[in-house]
């Protein structure tokens, strides 16, 4: 049984793997596929209509269940951007370096007590006659400027508070336990044991 995860972010796709193998499923990415598919616009204005775009259009060329996730960061400070534009943030082809300090320096003269945000995640599951989302959320705080080498995204600046260090300073057990997307993956863990 293989489970499609619709991305082709390595660092991604190792994270999602990591949290389902007891689920008895092979869990490939895009890239693992032995042809390529053109990507989908993501129009949706929630993460769930994105994540269901996705899931829809991956599983629809590929007959595989697949499973796709939407997710991205929430800033009080900002009005709740970059939200569904997270990986979009900035001016088109920017790296996630450059985005953490566009965000970073939007933020430049916001007090600490003000910095709250939120990383948000919708993950969608469509194939076999499943047509599921799941959705977790994590509470945060926005650092001053990036610390940490593990994971990827706004994951530097992003500070867990029950550890006050941010996601790019935690292992990837402890990201997965803590993280929005390791939130919603359990769900999924939970619906893929009961439904084999």
């Amino acid at each position: 049984m293989i489970l499609l995860i619709a991305t082709t972010n390595p660092g991604k796709v190792a994270e999602i793997r990591d949290q389902l193998q007891a689920s008895g499923y092979e869990v490939i990415g895009l890239n693992d596929l032995d042809h390529k598919i053109e990507p989908v616009e993501e129009t949706g204005v929630t993460f769930a209509e994105n994540a269901f775009l996705k899931a829809d259009y991956y599983h629809s060329r590929t007959g595989l269940l697949t499973l796709a996730d939407d997710s991205g960061l929430e800033v009080d400070a900002l009005g709740g951007r970059p939200g569904v534009l997270s990986a979009r943030y900035g001016d088109q082809g920017m790296s996630s370096a450059e985005q953490v300090e566009l965000l970073l320096d939007e933020m430049q003269e916001v007090p600490d007590s003000e910095r709250g945000a939120r990383f948000r995640c919708s993950i969608a599951l469509v194939g076999d006659g499943v047509r599921r989302v799941f959705e977790g959320i994590c509470e945060g705080r926005i650092a001053r400027s990036p610390s940490g080498d593990n994971g990827f995204g706004y994951d530097p600046i992003f500070i867990d508070p029950s550890s006050g260090r941010t996601f790019a300073e935690l292992s990837i057990e402890e990201k997965a336990g803590r993280s929005h997307r390791g939130i919603a993956l359990r769900e999924v863990l939970e619906y893929l044991k009961d439904a084999s």
